[in-house]
């Protein structure tokens, strides 16, 4: 019904010949920009203020109350203090933030310490005169309040939200009722007008026009302010963007991110590059590839699993340094830290072993605290404190190992493989006597190593059966110089100082079509060329993947990768639900 209605409005503009979604607006202002510049964020600042309390209301389980001094000026408070009276007066201590745009002194309680501040100073030096400028913005409705001859509103978009007030003697009384008839909760409007302030001090424009830009047919969810269902959050990110402040937060802290480890890339030397996502041979990781099929070239061709071998061409070409962000493809299953598409940054660094790699990603992450965390140092995932903080702790893989389960090196690298299979069984591995040695190996390392690494950790020295693009180990030649950097029990970063040698990449080749034909259907391929690229020289080369989704699960605190990422991996729905 309310879609109808919303629908009729729009044949009855057009009618009239107003176009309801019109082509342009002139914007002088982003929301963001206006608050950047009329606004500082007291970021938590403790004060102790005498203050009038002139209203009291509930809030989500809170009093909320609005406080004002002999100033005139108001802030708002939060507060779990009971018997607060209106017209009142108390001393209150809290944490100073702008909550919803306004000045609000968050977890107020009552204090007998003497006052070390007032109303007055705190919007002095925090909220700032606009002085009625000009302004044109423009942002979709998600709060309308008609009060008689006049209405206040709110507009936002992906950065921020402002306050609007129309009124009847202000805009003129056929503009006045334009308003009232047509425009709804949701619109997307743009508005002309000045800038001022209202009592509370919420920076608000006094609208002089109002422009339909783009009419919303549906009604915004209960409340607009949250949407409970994930499924709905995940089909319909648009919707969860509008509705819900913490998928903004996320998405807009992905971005950052992103944008700080290109800088901190290009900033140590990296260059940017591109490889192909359409590959001839599904190689440069164990995994299951997608495939499809060329129709020109009359061939099968695979979405990338990994850009390594291209990137290793490159430094065999002659760059120094190199480096790509973007997107693989692995056909496997979905669970809360896996999707079939998802984001890596691959960089390789001519001259580099692993050790030289340990350092600079525990550099990239002292250059994320600094940046995207802005000094913070620790994050909550999964109800841990996990501390970010340079140097992280290093073991070694077999260490680990004979750790939890008492059993050394030698014991998987050589004890008959149905011992490997009971070990196997006794951990809950599922379907152990179908592994292989490599895959039982590895498969016990992810049920007793990885539970265990909650704050961040170096895991290093690999058996070179896991490894097959990885050097030997100068010292054991059971082993490869690789580590994976696991944090939060999620593997975030896997190095390793990189084979350049052009026999012994093809023997491990060679192993990988073994373990294909004994039933792994994620062991590599052969890739001749890229043995004839090697064959030119590679020069000793540190190589490293990032999971960029994974990163932002553990920089946001959250605990599941569809929560990262804007259009996660659905399974269709059904066609009337749909409908």
């Amino acid at each position: 019904m309310e879609q109808q209605n919303r629908e009729q409005k729009i044949e009855k503009l057009r009618k009239m010949g107003i176009n309801p979604y019109p082509h342009k607006f002139e914007v002088t202002h982003q929301i963001y920009q206006i608050r950047e510049k009329y606004e500082r964020d007291p970021e938590g600042e403790e004060v102790v203020i005498r203050a009038k309390v002139k209203r009291v209301s509930n809030y989500e389980g809170r009093k909320l109350l609005r406080l004002t001094d002999n100033s005139g000026l108001e802030i708002l408070a939060i507060t779990d203090e009971e018997n607060i009276k209106p017209n009142e007066e108390y001393t209150f201590k809290g944490s100073l933030v702008r909550h919803e745009g306004k000045l609000t002194l968050m977890d107020a309680r009552l204090t007998d310490e003497p006052p070390d501040t007032t109303i007055a100073e705190i919007k002095k030096t925090y909220d700032f005169d606009p002085k009625n400028e000009e302004v044109s913005v423009a942002g979709r409705l998600v709060a309308w309040r008609p009060m008689g001859k006049a209405i206040f509103g709110h507009i936002q978009d992906l950065l921020g939200k402002l306050q609007i007030y129309i009124r009847k003697d202000k805009v003129g009384e056929e503009k006045f009722k334009f308003i009232k008839e047509f425009i709804d909760l949701g619109d997307i409007v743009g508005v002309k007008g000045k800038l001022f302030r209202t009592q509370t001090g919420e920076l608000t424009v006094e609208v002089e026009d109002l422009q339909l830009l783009s009419k919303c047919l549906h009604p915004l969810p209960e409340k607009w302010h949250g949407i409970k269902d994930v499924e709905v959050r995940y089909r319909q990110r648009y919707l969860d963007l509008i509705a819900n402040p913490e998928a903004r937060k996320i998405f807009l802290m992905r971005s950052r991110l992103m944008a700080e480890i290109r800088r901190f890339m290009v900033d140590n030397g990296f260059f940017e590059v591109e490889t192909p996502i359409l590959q001839p041979i599904a190689s440069g990781a164990n995994a299951r590839p997608f495939i499809t099929h060329h129709n020109y070239l009359d061939m099968d061709l695979y979405l990338r699993i990994a850009p390594e071998l291209y990137l290793k061409r490159l430094i065999v070409g002659g760059y120094p340094k190199v480096f790509e962000i973007g997107k693989n493809f692995r056909n496997e299953g979905v669970d809360t830290t896996h999707n079939p598409e998802f984001t890596m940054m691959e960089f390789y660094a001519a001259y580099w072993d692993y050790k030289d790699l340990m350092k600079f990603t525990e550099e990239l992450f002292q250059h994320l605290i600094d940046t995207v965390l802005e000094g913070k140092t620790t994050v909550t995932f999964e109800g841990h404190k996990i501390n970010l903080k340079p140097p992280f702790r290093v073991v070694r893989y077999f260490d680990l190992l004979e750790e939890k389960t008492g059993k050394d090196k030698d014991f998987f690298l050589r004890a008959p493989i149905e011992e490997l299979v009971k070990l196997a069984q006794q951990l809950g591995v599922k379907k152990p006597e179908t592994l292989t040695r490599a895959k039982l190996i590895d498969k016990i390392f992810e049920k007793v190593g990885e539970p265990e690494l909650i704050q961040p950790t170096f895991v290093i020295d690999f058996p070179k059966i896991l490894s097959p693009l990885a050097k030997e180990h100068r010292e054991d030649p059971d082993l490869v110089e690789r580590f994976e950097l696991i944090i939060g029990q999620m593997e975030i970063g896997n190095a390793y100082t990189e084979l350049n040698d052009p026999k012994d990449q093809y023997q491990r080749f060679l192993e990988q079509l073994k373990e294909k034909q004994a039933g792994d259907d994620e062991a590599m391929e052969m890739d001749m060329d890229f043995i004839r690229a090697l064959e030119y020289g590679l020069p000793p080369t540190g190589g490293e993947g990032i999971g960029i989704d994974r990163l932002a699960m553990l920089l946001a605190g959250v605990n599941s990768i569809r929560e990262v990422i804007l259009f996660p991996a659905m399974r269709p729905q059904d066609k009337k639900e749909e409908n």
